[in-house]
């Protein structure tokens, strides 16, 4: 930027007025049918597109590899009752991650900005169905998912220090924060450190799972294969008990669509975005039917039910006095997954602000940095609040329910703009039996636990959904915009260093 920082800082109190009413109207573009270059007049901030080939696999493997593939076997196998029907969740929850990400991208190559479902709900369905999106993800989801990722970071990170017995709460929970404030400082002091560190971690996670896959084959290949006999015996029939179990199995498969979150942060989108999907997904999916048969391997499916931690008892049974390697690959995994999962969710946070559907410091960035640091601040503090009182089976039950929510809507959308919109550019184009098979799974899985097994808690998340309303008439709807908040938003800016900025979606 070619002003200085301190005449960038001494002008924010007589240029905010302008670029708050500026953001405001924002959202009311429609980048569908008209440019969104809003470079009228004077050079404004901007996020750098530094996130290559490379780091979107990282970020992508990165995220998806993270607490899901150690804590959930155990549940998959739960809730459907033996080895191989497991597998087959397994199996079927990596092709619906890839379907869904094929559909997203090309979503991401005809709305080529930053923010994911909420973006593209925003340009396909309008400002209320976005906003209720926006609302639930920024204060509830994504925090919620931070959350228990740093849960599970700090269970492992611990537990060599507590051997023999459960390690506390408190412990647990104080290094679950320190997780979260350690990631706030990357990713508000510079992208290429934070991408830096999804790409080191990646490697390092990747390379742990290796270790187990070839302990599995080294077993498979001593004929330890006790497991896989009568593999489909008392397997579940439930509708609802097959839909929490692809509940746990996708857990651990989320993170499929978050480099559409920071499309304008890529170099070549239209490229890097199929590519990247198209490497990371089947490498996961892969890697983590190869780490199950391992786990069945060297366990019992009693043995494996029992386990607290089944990538901790695998360690015991195969590496032995080793087994310390495991734990600390684990908490390497989940530290890398929080990344990404740090990295994308503020984006979320900062376009919503930016398209003014939340309070508009959120939407500026650092003026030496570059970096969207308020609303990485606010998911930050959302995600301590979360830390207090989550426990790691409870997020992900809720955090997939609404997510799959929105993925539905969003899938929908594709379809509308497949039959009524053919005509629009894209350098991508999905068949279009694959979207629509994402949309029947996502119809099932948000519907199958609520017929088979209704629970009161899937009411109270409804119920804090459509509880945007009472925010979006007044502060959106009819723009009522209190006179504090304009001059907290002032002080905000002068004392965090931020101004606003534009899209980029060149």
């Amino acid at each position: 930027m070619a002003t200085t920082h301190c005449s960038v800082t001494d002008s924010l109190l007589t240029t905010t007025s302008a670029h708050i009413s500026t953001m405001r109207e924002r959202k009311t573009i429609d980048p569908l049918h008209s440019s969104t270059d809003l470079r009228e007049g004077k050079e404004k901030l901007r996020l750098r597109r530094e996130v290559g080939l490379i780091s979107s696999v990282s970020l992508i493997a990165g995220t998806m590899i993270g607490s899901g593939i150690f804590m959930s076997p155990e549940w998959v196998l739960h809730h459907m009752g033996n080895p191989a029907s497991s597998l087959l969740i397994w199996a079927a929850c990596g092709l619906l991650a890839m379907f869904g990400a094929l559909s997203y991208a090309e979503l991401g190559t005809i709305i080529k900005e930053s923010g994911g479902e909420y973006i593209y709900i925003l340009r396909i369905f309008g400002s209320f169905p976005a906003f209720l999106f926006a609302y639930t993800s920024v204060i509830l989801v994504r925090p919620a998912g931070l959350a228990a990722v740093c849960l599970s970071f700090a269970e492992y990170a611990i537990a060599p220090f507590y051997p023999g017995c459960s390690s506390p709460q408190v412990a647990i929970k104080c290094t679950a924060a320190a997780c979260i404030l350690i990631l706030t400082i990357i990713n508000c002091l510079n992208v290429r450190l934070a991408t830096s560190v999804m790409n080191i971690f990646t490697a390092a996670k990747l390379l742990a799972l290796l270790v187990i896959v070839v302990g599995g084959l080294v077993l498979l290949a001593k004929g330890q294969t006790q497991s896989f006999q009568n593999g489909f015996q008392g397997t579940t029939s439930g509708i609802g008990a097959v839909g929490v179990a692809f509940y746990q199995g996708l857990w651990s498969y989320d993170g499929w669509n978050n480099l559409n979150y920071v499309t304008e942060e890529l170099k070549k989108p239209e490229v890097t975005l199929p590519r990247a999907l198209m490497i990371a997904i089947p490498l996961v999916t892969c890697l983590y039917l190869l780490v199950n048969v391992s786990y069945l391997a060297a366990m019992t499916p009693s043995e494996l039910l029992s386990s607290g931690a089944v990538a901790v008892t695998w360690g015991d049974k195969v590496l032995g006095s080793w087994a310390w390697l495991i734990s600390l690959s684990v908490a390497l995994s989940t530290f890398g997954s929080s990344n990404g999962t740090f990295f994308s969710g503020g984006r979320v946070c900062y376009i919503a602000a930016r398209e003014g559907h939340m309070p508009d410091i959120l939407s500026m960035a650092h003026v030496r940095c570059l970096t969207p640091s308020p609303a990485l601040l606010f998911t930050s503090a959302m995600s301590l609040i979360m830390i207090i009182s989550g426990s790691f089976t409870s997020i992900v039950n809720f955090f997939s329910f609404v997510a799959w929510l929105f993925y539905g809507m969003t899938i929908s959308g594709l379809l509308y703009l497949k039959i009524k919109k053919p005509e629009l550019p894209r350098s991508y184009k999905v068949p279009i039996i694959i979207p629509i098979i994402v949309l029947v799974a996502a119809v099932y899985l948000v519907l199958a636990p609520i017929i088979d097994q209704p629970q009161i808690e899937i009411l109270y998340i409804v119920l804090f959904i459509f509880s945007g309303i009472i925010f979006y008439f007044p502060l959106v709807r009819f723009k009522y915009h209190p006179r504090f908040l304009q001059r907290a938003t002032l002080h905000l800016q002068l004392l965090l260093e931020v101004a606003p900025t534009t899209r980029d979606a060149n």
